[in-house]
């Protein structure tokens, strides 16, 4: 029986509810970002190693287990919420393909290496730090949201760091810091070669991005169709539908 505190609860990952996942409203739960990222990004099938920095609760190795057999290892900087990403890896029998480990991803070389994994993935605080007056209430929620711990160029440097040469790096992140992104890609030898932008309805303004680089890549940018989430009904779009419900 899987321990829960406070005011976490129990989901289902999927919609064949074959995993389930520890959610806390005021500390972490998952989002549509997460879910697009894991589709997203380009992952060896057969064998591997994926790092997965600012993983939460361990959603996105957690959704990458089922596309690949690769070796997973997710990175988080706070303590509660490491916890739940471990409980979630036990909680699906997943020790033996998942890790995660308690840290900051600027200081992590001497447990990770440099250089070592195939393809690292990242769903990074997306504002830059407000003031002290700015802040959510709510510290858990102002460090995932906001580069409190790590900025953009950290998280971009942590991937350098860690993918090897030819590896690739995937990110989510908003529209409007896709200058910064590209701009500090090419500045750490990650070249980007992928791009989707994400928008909740036809006729609205994208509000998420999907960049995925190569380290030491050759220039050739390609941007691919766009993605909708919602029809003007509400519902979902039948290419949301199957992203979401892991139909691809």
């Amino acid at each position: 029986m899987v321990q829960l505190y406070d005011d976490e609860r129990l989901d289902y990952l999927l919609a064949d509810e074959s995993m389930k996942i520890i959610q806390s409203p005021s500390a972490f739960s998952f989002s549509l970002d997460a879910v697009l990222l894991a589709y997203f990004a380009s992952i060896p099938r057969k064998k591997g190693s994926i790092l997965d920095l600012c993983t939460g609760n361990g959603v996105i190795p957690l959704l990458l287990s089922g596309k690949t057999k690769a070796k997973i290892t997710g990175v988080e900087i706070q303590k509660r919420i490491f916890h739940m990403a471990e409980r979630n890896i036990d909680l699906n029998e997943l020790g033996e393909q998942i890790q995660v480990l308690h840290g900051d991803l600027k200081e992590m070389q001497s447990v990770l290496g440099q250089s070592t994994f195939d393809v690292v993935t990242c769903n990074p605080p997306y504002f830059p730090t407000p003031s002290k007056t700015e802040h959510n209430q709510n510290e858990y929620l102002t460090i995932a949201r906001h580069e409190v711990y790590c900025s953009l160029e950290d998280v971009v440097k942590a991937c350098k760091l860690h993918v090897r040469p030819g590896g690739k790096v995937a990110m989510v992140h908003r529209p409007g810091r896709l200058v910064d992104i590209i701009n500090l890609y090419r500045q750490y030898k990650l070249e980007p070669k992928r791009i989707q932008f994400v928008y909740p309805k036809r006729n609205k303004e994208a509000n998420m991005l999907l960049i995925e680089g190569i380290r030491d890549g050759k220039p050739d940018l390609k941007v691919l169709p766009p993605l909708y989430i919602y029809e003007d009904d509400g519902t979902y779009t039948k290419e949301a539908e199957d992203i979401i419900y892991d139909r691809i």
